[in-house]
């Protein structure tokens, strides 16, 4: 998939509709993810690039009443899909590029990204502006609901070694971009990368 932000509007715009009825089952693989994020009570939150919404629950039930939940996206009809399913009451929507947060520095406690890293323009810029806006030893889950394996076979492409998700590729990347990745799972029925926003 191209980073260039205009594409990646485009393509989900053209698929936002029927997003949730094209992967109906995704729902436990999120809740499990968000629940490795070891987000406590009254914990800020935010879902960069939160599609339809479909972290924002399991965030809003991590973080209780008293958390702080954010979605943003940068395309509107995903924000559109998300408020038809009614998730826009777990977490606030903001219509945003995640590489520009309208967020104050260390403002938040945690990061969850599901499948953003490879639509961002510029991975390690991206990934640096999530760091800005999380506290020192706050965290980040990088998370897709299924393996990197299963995810080529889906589109109808090869893994190859420079794949950015590969552990030998996303170390190295969080590492340029304020994170340090603490741990990293890809199995055919998710992919998890955990990482810790460094001092």
């Amino acid at each position: 998939m191209s980073g260039d932000r205009t594409h990646v509007q485009a393509f989900f715009t053209a698929r936002a509709a029927g997003w949730d009825a094209k992967f109906p089952d995704d729902g436990p693989a999120y809740a499990a993810a968000v629940a490795e994020l070891g987000l406590r009570a009254g914990d800020r939150v935010l879902d960069a690039g939160c599609g339809t919404g479909r972290a924002l629950t399991p965030l809003r039930a991590a973080v209780g009443p008293s958390g702080t939940v954010l979605g943003a996206d940068l395309t509107p009809a995903m924000l559109e899909a998300a408020v038809r399913t009614g998730r826009d009451g777990a977490g606030r929507l903001l219509l945003t590029d995640v590489a520009a947060l309208p967020l104050r520095a260390e403002s938040l406690d945690a990061v969850f990204a599901a499948g953003l890293v490879a639509h961002l323009p510029d991975p390690v810029a991206g990934l640096r502006e999530l760091a800005r806006v999380v506290r020192p030893g706050g965290t980040l889950a990088l998370f897709h609901p299924i393996g990197r394996a299963a995810l080529a076979a889906r589109q109808g492409r090869r893994l190859t070694p420079d794949d950015l998700r590969a552990e030998d590729n996303l170390g190295p990347l969080l590492a340029r971009s304020g994170w340090r990745m603490t741990s990293y799972a890809d199995e055919d029925d998710r992919f998890l990368a955990l990482a810790v926003r460094g001092r």
